[in-house]
Formats: structure tokens, C-alpha cells, sequence
């Protein structure tokens, strides 16, 4: 009888916490100048063991991933982003992984119009990550440490170092175990002051919301609200409150 009010309590505190963060991140010269955006965020993330190539590399993985962005209520297409990466699990619990993202940008402002900037500016990232999956009564948690190498359109070759830390709980309903509440957050530092990447310090905040449905074993579809704070990049004092529908589609083989 205790599980759900824990629950709730698990909730609560990671809403708290995503809201909290960029607060407490953030100072207040730049309560004045947030730019608000309704759009919509859709991946799909494909994530298996190689051990359907050959039995003697099962704890290696595969993980594939590809999303598309849009912004200015939905009516532009700004961003898109490809991410592949090969891992090594660990233990059934804990993978590490090195990967890359290609992240290519469309600038597009506010009002619709197009820039007179070039028609897209592609960031490329390298990076190392660790996950850790703990399973409880209540529902699973996910630990997600990445660390990015930022390559920069014109930042003077210089490389902005970027770590991000996810937690994630999942927890499958009891009147219908398919059904699940999900919820994450995810807070990004910049390690490193660059020309382009902006100043070292708190960089961004994800907060997620929603539910998923298992279809298998291998399929998994989940959807909900996404908060994205972003502080603005460049030395600007402007920064940016992203309110999104996200939808996601999961393969595990």
C-alpha cells in the first residue's frame, strides 16, 4: 500500500529538481529576456548486442539514433540529429559506450523568415557515456553520464567540452503492466569558455513527462511534455524556453 505514495514522492522530486536546476543555474539579469517556443521533438533509437553477428562479441552493442526538431509552433523544421555508437556492457546492469553525433542546424528565426545565414550549420560530437540500469520495486531507474566533444562551426578550432547527467525512472502500471509512467531530466555544463560554445558554467536543462506503451520485448513507443531551458549561447544574456511534444520509438534486438 506504500509503493504508490512513494511514487508520487519519486515525481516529485524530479520535477522539482528540473525546475530547480536552471533557477538556481541562472542569475537575474536574465529573468527579462527568455524567448518562449512551442514544437515538437521526434526520435527513434535502435539499440542492440552484436551478438546477432557473432556469438563470441554478445556484450558488445550497437546504439543508432535519429530525431528531427521543430520550433516557431511547430512551422519549422530547425534541427536534426544522427548519433551512432558502439558500447561494452559490463555487467546486465552497466554499459559504457563511445560514440558520435552529427547535429546539423537550420536557421530559422522567430518569424518564420528565413536568415541570410548559410542554409544549415552542422555541430560534429565525440563522446564517452556510461549507463547504469537499477531495477527496484517501484520502477526502473537510468543513470546516464555523457561527456561531448563539441566541434564547433567557427570556433577557431577550439573544442567546447560538455557534460550532461540524465536520470530516468520508468514505472509500469499495475492495473496494465504495457502501460508506464516515464519521467527524466537531463542538465548539461559547459566545461570550457570558446568563441562559439559560449561561457563554461550551466548550459541547458531537459525535463520529460509522459508515458510509454511496450508493445515486446523489442518495441516501445513513449510520449509526453518536454521542457528544454537553454542559456544563449555567444555571451548573450537571452535565454530560451522550449515547450515540447516529444514522441519517441525504441527498438531493442
Amino acid at each position: 500500500m506504500k509503493k504508490p505514495k512513494s511514487i508520487l514522492l519519486i515525481l516529485i522530486a524530479l520535477i522539482t529538481v528540473s525546475f530547480t536546476v536552471p533557477c538556481l543555474a541562472t542569475g537575474p539579469a536574465h529573468t527579462d529576456n527568455i524567448v518562449y517556443d512551442l514544437g515538437g521533438w521526434q526520435q527513434a533509437v535502435a539499440e542492440g548486442s552484436l551478438g546477432v553477428i557473432d556469438p563470441k562479441i554478445s556484450k558488445a552493442r550497437i546504439w543508432l539514433e535519429g530525431q528531427a526538431r521543430e520550433n516557431n509552433g511547430f512551422r519549422n523544421v530547425y534541427q536534426g540529429m544522427a548519433r551512432v555508437a558502439l558500447g561494452y556492457q559490463l555487467t546486465d546492469r552497466a554499459t559504457i559506450w563511445a560514440g558520435y553525433t552529427y547535429l546539423p542546424s537550420f536557421p530559422v528565426n522567430y518569424s518564420g523568415a528565413n536568415t541570410n545565414s548559410p542554409k544549415y550549420v552542422a555541430q560534429q560530437d565525440v563522446w564517452p557515456a556510461f549507463r547504469y540500469i537499477l531495477p527496484t520495486d517501484y520502477g526502473t531507474f537510468t543513470f546516464r553520464t555523457m561527456v561531448e566533444a563539441n566541434f564547433l562551426p567557427n570556433n577557431n578550432n577550439e573544442v567546447r567540452y560538455r557534460p550532461r547527467q540524465m536520470l530516468r525512472f520508468m514505472h509500469p502500471f499495475e492495473f496494465e503492466p504495457r502501460l508506464s509512467l516515464i519521467t527524466w531530466n537531463e542538465t548539461f555544463l559547459i566545461a570550457n569558455t570558446t568563441k562559439q560554445g559560449g561561457q563554461s558554467g550551466f548550459n541547458q536543462n531537459r525535463a520529460f513527462i509522459g508515458a510509454g506503451w511496450t508493445f515486446n520485448k523489442n518495441f516501445r513507443f513513449e510520449g509526453g511534455y518536454m521542457n528544454q531551458y537553454l542559456e544563449g549561447a555567444h555571451y548573450s544574456s537571452t535565454s530560451y524556453d522550449h515547450n515540447l511534444i516529444m514522441t519517441s520509438l525504441f527498438l531493442n534486438f
